[in-house]
């Protein structure tokens, strides 16, 4: 996938891509970061939201994953801990051409259940405003996530008043039917609507889709032009899940459209690809870490 996003006076194109990795073990069992950057070399994003991601210090340099990927394709990179896993750092990670103003990741654990959190970035634009990124990772079973729905909504994780930028919501809800996780988005933000764009709605996994688990949600003042499943070959065998990609475009003067090309278009190493770590909180805080 190497298309260039469309233009249009007074937007620019923005290719946003989420993914969970699975620890990037694929369907043969063989642990490869490096088939994972390749995938999402494929893909050429200008953000990427990964989940099940698996940060190993000390040891080979492919085992801390996000600085591997984060660096092998020159991202800039946040990573938000939700727990650990062998010692190492495990969770959400955003990656992307554009500078990330700042950070935070929410705790929406629930209790008796494993550690999970919702990562907000900060998206610097060119022309100066900000995109809201929130990468999340549901629960499994059916209460847990409602539950962390009610989390959400109830902190105003995504809603307060302070996050004046537009808004992209994308990540592995784990909710492959109507609950009120998705109810209660949808009531707040546009869905990519896979029907009409893949002419089905079964994405997981990806060798024999049975379940929509993927999703991308949006404010409503951006435009989706696509939605797509990158289904090649490298990607069928790197993860369990399929990359899931969505091409928008968002309001931009002209240097904000000139400084997403060429961000993309740019092969020197990004000297900021070393991810920051950013722990799960509460948002008790929020006006307050949000402030700058």
């Amino acid at each position: 996938m190497n298309s260039q996003p469309v233009k249009t006076a007074g937007t620019v194109g923005l290719r946003v891509a989420t993914y969970n990795v699975h620890k990037c073990r694929g369907m043969d069992g063989r642990v490869r970061p490096d088939r994972v950057a390749e995938v999402l070399s494929e893909i050429d994003a200008d953000i990427v939201a990964l989940q099940e991601v698996v940060c190993l210090e000390g040891k080979r340099r492919e085992e801390h994953q996000a600085q591997y990927i984060a660096e092998e394709l020159g991202y800039h990179a946040e990573l938000g801990e939700n727990r650990k896993h062998k010692g190492g750092a495990y969770g959400n990670l955003v990656l992307s051409r554009l500078p990330i103003h700042h950070a935070q990741n929410f705790d929406i654990s629930v209790q008796g259940r494993e550690r999970r959190g919702c990562l907000r970035a900060d998206v610097r634009l060119h022309h100066g405003s900000l995109l809201h990124v929130f990468n999340v990772h549901l629960g499994t079973s059916y209460f847990e996530r409602r539950k962390q729905a009610r989390k959400l909504f109830e902190r105003e994780v995504m809603t307060h008043h302070h996050l004046h930028g537009a808004k992209i919501i994308l990540g592995d809800f784990n909710e492959w039917t109507k609950g009120l996780a998705s109810r209660m988005l949808q009531a707040h933000f546009k869905s990519g609507d896979l029907r009409s764009h893949l002419g089905r709605t079964k994405t997981y996994p990806g060798f024999l889709p049975l379940l929509h688990l993927d999703h991308i949600y949006f404010d409503k003042q951006l435009k989706l032009n696509s939605l797509s499943l990158h289904r090649s070959r490298k990607a069928v065998v790197a993860s369990d899940h399929l990359p899931l990609v969505a091409e928008f475009q968002i309001p931009a003067d002209g240097r904000g459209a000139a400084g997403i090309e060429h961000s993309r278009a740019s092969t020197h190493p990004n000297t900021n690809a070393v991810p920051k770590l950013v722990r799960g909180v509460q948002n008790d805080n929020f006006a307050r870490s949000d402030s700058r």
